[in-house]
């Protein structure tokens, strides 16, 4: 979850955004799906392209592709 692995409150992402708290719990659970307009907002805050914040696909989270150390040693 992107807000939890950058320490985002759900306050501070909710003030971002201009939603209530409450709202962005419930985008976290699935339980409420964003306008088209608050999805490009949570974008905005994480200057990430739509297709990388929302998907039906679950995928691994990206901190796991920034922070994935080199695999099969030193290449030069």
């Amino acid at each position: 979850m992107l807000r939890a692995e950058r320490r985002m409150s759900r306050a501070e992402l909710a003030g971002l955004i201009d939603v209530n708290p409450q709202t962005v719990g419930a985008l976290e659970r699935g339980d409420h799906y964003p306008s088209l307009d608050l999805a490009f907002r949570i974008c905005d805050v994480f200057d990430l392209p739509v297709e990388a914040v929302f998907s039906r696909v679950p995928f691994t989270p990206l901190s796991t592709e920034l922070y994935r150390k080199p695999q099969g040693g030193n290449h030069a």
